[in-house]
């Protein structure tokens, strides 16, 4: 165990002895989760509410001793220290946490193996669980592991915290805090302030003198490592302090459980944070949220810049308008059929905004207006679709064009006009197939052949007269059948093979 981490390790309460034997003694086991349960799915901690709680968790094993590395390895670091708390620290800041290996060499000026290895310690001690593991193809780019910020069951133990599954159907590390014991929220309350604390990289000792003496005052402070002496401005705090702010500004599910008695020097809660309300948005938080939300209603304006759009609408934002509102105002003034520069147009339609709806009532107006207006809209599209499928489904339409019109009234005229009466076959008639036979038709055999062929013609199929002319010949097909059904059926064939008209059946 680390000598900076000593007076955190002091502050752990020691196990309760049970009622039915108050001889006995029960220490906490050591941290140790092995490879097989550094998975979400196997491991057997709860989900970190947030970051903050979770570095409650990760300070008080860094000061507990619980987890000692060099029990399962003989290489690596020897100790859970500050180091650990600083890789944790960045790990704290991602959502999701999806750190990549050089992104936390960037930020701890650590090197890969040494990365590597306290990502490694924080599984072990049951701080971090796989949801994706990462992998590396060769040619390609490596894929970052994700991880679940996980809070060990020892720690819950520890402090007597008590836990609760809200949904019986979600697995166990859903479960919840519900409470703490009266004699660990001190406890708590000191945790809470170490991880209000930015832990910072030590400077090296041939700098100053004054570094080593803020690492000793820090040490005896209990902090998890020794930082700068710089006075920094803590504004959420009184005075100055020499460590820096949280990073977040908000209380995790377990601040809620310190005891109010103890001084912290975490920020306290407003009124309205308090009674669960939503926390209320300065002026330019309103121009980002109105920024936002017109970039997703707007189509002219997607893929644009969020802040540019909320400098170009801070006029209006300023004045209280709502999406809705701005919309209607668009909706006065009109929009262009092309948009080049979304940004730049919605700066033009803007510019009066605020002097033409000057009051709120007027804009609830304009508002009910544009809703009037896009239900209008609504309709029409639902009246033109119904249209367009009716006219898909019902029968058929006569062609806009004039010209189109005669073509297709002519080919019905021709098509309806009376056939010439067909042709008597005598007795002896013959068909002459191939030159060297000829079969007789009678009026028995030819008669119900002209039948056949005029109902064809009817629903505008020639295939049988078509077969009679290539079997026969033009003059004596005309000969056999008769000149009007022949006719008739090479009017078809070429307007079948024109684009102006189509034959069949539905």
């Amino acid at each position: 165990m680390s000598n900076t981490a000593a007076p955190v390790a002091a502050l752990i309460p020691a196990p309760r002895p049970s009622v039915d034997d108050s001889d006995a003694v029960s220490v906490l086991p050591g941290l140790f989760v092995p490879e097989a349960s550094q998975w979400l799915s196997t491991s057997s901690g709860r989900i970190a509410g947030d970051g903050y709680s979770w570095m409650q968790t990760v300070h008080w094993v860094a000061g507990s001793g619980l987890y000692k590395p060099r029990r399962h390895r003989s290489h690596g670091p020897r100790s859970f220290g500050a180091t650990t708390v600083r890789v944790a620290q960045e790990l704290a800041q991602l959502f999701p946490c999806r750190p990549g290996i050089e992104y936390l060499m960037r930020r701890t000026g650590l090197s890969e193996r040494s990365v590597e290895y306290h990502l490694g310690m924080l599984r072990e001690a049951g701080l971090l669980a796989w949801i994706v593991k990462g992998t590396r193809v060769s040619g390609g780019p490596a894929q970052a592991s994700e991880f679940a910020r996980m809070i060990p069951p020892e720690f819950d133990r520890a402090l007597g915290i008590r836990t609760v599954q809200r949904d019986e159907d979600a697995p166990a590390y859903t479960r919840a805090a519900s409470g703490i014991a009266k004699a660990d929220r001190k406890l708590m309350a000191k945790l809470a302030q170490k991880a209000s604390r930015k832990v910072r990289k030590p400077r090296s000792k041939t700098s100053s003198k004054a570094p080593a003496r803020g690492a000793r005052k820090a040490a005896d402070q209990g902090t998890a490592t020794a930082v700068s002496d710089e006075a920094r401005c803590t504004p959420m705090q009184v005075g100055t302090s020499a460590v820096s702010p949280a990073g977040g500004t908000y209380f995790p599910p377990e601040s809620k459980l310190a005891s109010g008695a103890s001084k912290s020097p975490t920020p306290k809660k407003g009124k309205a944070k308090a009674a669960g309300g939503r926390r209320k948005l300065n002026a330019v938080g309103r121009r980002f949220r109105l920024a936002g939300e017109l970039t997703r209603r707007v189509e002219w304006l997607r893929g644009c810049s969020v802040p540019r759009i909320a400098w170009v609408a801070r006029e209006v934002a300023d004045a209280g308008w709502t999406s809705d509102e701005v919309l209607a105002w668009l909706e006065i003034r009109g929009t262009a059929e092309r948009v080049r520069r979304g940004s730049g147009l919605l700066a033009v339609l803007l510019a009066s905004a605020t002097t033409v709806l000057d009051t709120p009532a007027k804009r609830t107006s304009a508002v009910e207006q544009w809703h009037r207006a896009e239900e209008a809209r609504r309709r029409h599209r639902i009246e033109r679709v119904r249209a367009a499928r009716e006219r898909h489904d019902g029968g058929w339409q006569a062609p806009a064009s004039r010209a189109v019109r005669r073509e297709v009234e002519a080919a019905i005229d021709q098509l309806l006009s009376p056939a010439p009466a067909p042709v008597d076959v005598e007795e002896g008639q013959g068909l002459v197939l191939d030159g060297t036979k000829t079969f007789e038709l009678g009026d028995e055999e030819l008669a119900p052949l002209i039948t056949a062929m005029r109902e064809e013609l009817a629903y505008g199929r020639t295939e049988l007269v078509s077969a009679a002319i290539e079997t026969l010949g033009a003059e004596e097909a005309t000969r056999v059948l008769g000149e009007g059904l022949v006719r008739r059926a090479l009017q078809l064939e070429g307007l079948a093979r024109s684009s102006a008209i189509a034959f069949g059946t539905r």
